[in-house]
């Protein structure tokens, strides 16, 4: 049974309304130890929160919108005064310089710059969503397609996966050693559930169509799929093939033992700057209260991480992960893994709808 102090707790939908952070930014913070919740229900799992958590929630809204990676985001919120102005002070000059080479790049590339719908038939499936917000979906899973060299034997690892389900539009792609989801949340779901296979090709030329549009509705039925967008409208060519049952390997994950949040572009830097010169394999070691230490050998370089668990030690194939890494946004990455042989669950803040799936590699 609950405890007296239950009603002044509030429920992480109505938390999130309050501190303005969107729910799966307060799940991901409980998974990273910024922010726990005061409770969390032992059967459902729902998250309570106090009114005195409030001004940290805030605190960390601000840092995050300040651009603020996670791992110096706790020296401000938990370290010293002067610790964390040194790091603010850090923060503030950095994101000065990177917005004057913004601009510069910007103002250069500008300086170079010059000066019909189709009927359906039978039962239609029908959902809306934002052009932009779909353009940046595909431009997130399209990159885990299978390469040229693959589908010859597995074609339909050449396409992405749309599912229209109700309110929810979903985007899919897996080349087998890597998984991307991405879910839209949808206006307007109309029919029963159904999906479609698109090469990749043609999905970021869809991409390109829909970047412009406030909103687009993707209709799907038995004589193929359309996009609309306004008065305009195009066909999307439709192939034949069955895609592998994603939802297997999301609903098979063990539970998570060991996460790793660290700065996503830092981890990238250090894995490209290992990914030559014969390295076809990358090591990263995780200790808890550890830096993260990224190998092979003497060339190993340490990155200022939050790691929890016991000592682990993991292997990929750094261009595999890099891809990963570059379909993320915001500044942090967090790494969730349950063994070295179990595929790793790449996640971030600011994108809680994306998730994507890496597989380690044995070492030979």
């Amino acid at each position: 049974m609950d405890d007296d102090t239950t009603e002044a707790r509030l429920s992480i939908g109505a938390f999130a309304r309050q501190v303005g952070l969107a729910p799966s930014a307060l799940r991901f913070y409980d998974d990273c130890g910024v922010l726990r919740p005061a409770r969390v229900d032992r059967t459902t799992g729902y998250r309570y929160y106090e009114p005195g958590q409030v001004e940290r929630a805030v605190r960390v809204r601000r840092l995050r919108e300040a651009g603020v990676p996670l791992v110096d985001a706790l020296v401000v919120l938990d370290g010293d005064r002067d610790a964390a102005r040194a790091v603010l002070e850090g923060h503030a000059r950095r994101s000065r310089d990177m917005a004057v080479a913004a601009e510069a790049a910007v103002e250069g590339i500008l300086g170079e710059l010059s000066g019909a719908a189709t009927g359906a038939a039978g039962p239609v499936t029908r959902a809306r969503v934002g052009g932009a917000e779909f353009a940046s979906a595909v431009r997130q899973v399209a990159p885990a397609v299978i390469g040229a060299g693959g589908r010859q034997e597995f074609p339909e690892l050449g396409c992405v996966l749309v599912e229209l389900d109700g309110p929810e539009v979903r985007l899919v792609a897996t080349d087998r050693f890597r998984l991307a989801v991405r879910v839209l949340r949808a206006d307007g779901g109309q029919g029963g559930p159904r999906q479609m296979l698109v090469d990749a090709a043609e999905m970021k030329d869809l991409a390109s169509w829909t970047l412009s549009a406030p909103e687009i509705t993707v209709e799907i039925d038995e004589r193929g799929a359309r996009v609309h967008s306004g008065d305009r409208a195009r066909g999307v060519r439709v192939v034949d093939g069955a895609f592998p049952d994603y939802r297997v390997v999301l609903d098979g994950l063990p539970p998570v033992t060991h996460r790793v949040v660290t700065g996503r572009n830092l981890l990238r830097r250090a894995l490209a700057a290992r990914a030559g010169g014969g390295n076809t394999v990358v090591d990263l070691r995780a200790e808890e209260r550890r830096p993260l230490i990224v190998g092979p050998g003497t060339d190993a370089v340490t990155l200022d991480a939050v790691c929890t668990g016991q000592p682990l030690d993991l292997a990929f194939d750094p261009e595999v992960l890099m891809a990963a890494l570059d379909a993320g946004v915001g500044p942090d990455v967090l790494l969730e893994i349950s063994s070295p042989v179990q595929p790793v669950v790449v996640r971030s803040a600011d994108q809680g709808s994306f998730t994507t799936l890496v597989m380690p590699v044995r070492r030979s």
